[in-house]
């Protein structure tokens, strides 16, 4: 599990988190992870060193993603 922590100019801090954390974390497999983003029901990860190949997401998109989900889920 590697976290990436940088502190933003309003000091409050920015969390990266990679493929393997983020399918920990949803309890889904690498091959839904995957899906679910070529499907466009998951944000697409970023680069995180220009031409580089390694990706992550910021951990408070998945965690918005998290909470979005719920509240539609009661919304219906």
């Amino acid at each position: 599990m590697q976290r990436v922590q940088n502190q933003s100019v309003s000091g409050t801090y920015v969390q990266v988190i990679r493929h393997n954390e983020v399918c920990k974390k949803l309890q889904l497999s690498s091959a839904k992870l995957f899906d679910m983003v070529a499907r466009g029901l998951f944000p697409k990860p970023f680069t995180l060193i220009p031409g580089g190949r390694a990706v992550g997401w910021l951990e408070k998109d998945v965690d918005q993603w998290v909470l979005d989900r719920k509240n539609a889920q009661e919304a219906a």
